[in-house]
């Protein structure tokens, strides 16, 4: 099928709105260890049941060592570092504006790029990523016409969370590209889950907020929402984003992975009542156009 990266990174996308608004919801409820514990597992348990049907084995035992090395390196990043960093960014700021701090994610991948590889960074792509941070700086900063001065219009540590969990998506996407090759993306996904359970777990009780897991299951106002956002993020979202970058550049796969911040402003305020202002609907499309320009 011509373009199926394409649009698998298109659906991507799709799938990552939905699970952001509902992972809010159970963020705001019972915080964000506990959330992403449970997602994991949950999203581990339905492509389990997946691979049995497709692959007709429900762990991914014939991945090779170098698979499970470095898509392990990518779940830690990815799962571990970047999700429980952007799950307190939706507690603190909301999913819109967390989403939106996401579109910096190709412009990191871009950088690592540069630094790691010795990639090319040409002067378009230079102006995508001054679009990008522009529409960015667009929304998180307001002028205070009774102080005369400029200051941030959210929570520097809600928009520090959210810087966290694109760099650690960035991170996570590069390593997957590496580890994966041509293995199946569904069962690459399947070991960065086995991966990020494991550190979620050490992370937790080093925290010692193992003991909410439970609480949790039990209320279904915090179920609800964490199955469905489970379902459209960690298995089919994260599983479609492999797929992407497989049968695709990862630099369009990114690209297209991240109009997020767009896609999201309807259901903000049809559905969640949010308050989006001109402003900050302008630096979501022009933070989206840097993105594009980038990978121009």
């Amino acid at each position: 099928m011509p373009h199926i990266g394409e649009f698998a990174a298109l659906f991507t996308a799709v799938c990552w709105m939905i699970s952001s608004l509902f992972f809010e919801v159970a963020s705001k409820r019972v915080g964000s260890m506990v959330v992403n514990v449970l997602r994991l597992c949950l999203a581990f348990v339905f492509l389990s049941v997946y691979s049995l049907i497709v692959r007709r084995m429900p762990f991914p035992s014939d991945a090779t060592a170098h698979a499970w090395f470095w898509l392990s390196l990518s779940g830690l990043a990815g799962f571990v570092v970047g999700d429980t960093c952007l799950f307190k960014a939706y507690a603190v700021i909301g999913a819109r504006v967390s989403m939106l701090i996401m579109a910096t994610a190709p412009l990191l991948t871009a950088l690592i790029g540069w630094v790691v590889v010795g990639e090319t960074l040409t002067p378009l792509a230079a102006l995508g990523m001054g679009l990008t941070v522009g529409g960015i700086v667009l929304v998180v900063f307001e002028r205070s016409p009774a102080e005369n001065h400029v200051k941030l219009s959210y929570s520097p540590r809600g928009l520090l969370y959210a810087l966290g969990g694109a760099t650690g998506q960035a991170v996570g996407l590069v390593l997957s590209k590496y580890g994966m090759g041509s293995y199946d993306a569904v069962a690459a996904t399947q070991v960065r889950q086995v991966a990020g359970i494991a550190g979620m777990l050490v992370v937790s009780v080093l925290l010692k907020t193992l003991g909410r897991v439970g609480p949790a299951i039990q209320d279904r106002r915090t179920m609800q929402p964490l199955l469905i956002a489970s379902v459209f993020g960690p298995s089919l979202g994260v599983s479609l984003s492999l797929f992407a970058v497989q049968h695709t550049s990862a630099a369009i796969a990114s690209t297209l992975m991240a109009i997020v911040p767009i896609l999201i402003i309807p259901p903000a305020i049809f559905l969640f009542k949010e308050k989006v202002t001109f402003k900050e609907a302008l630096g979501a499309l022009v933070a989206v156009a840097g993105v594009v320009v980038l990978f121009m």
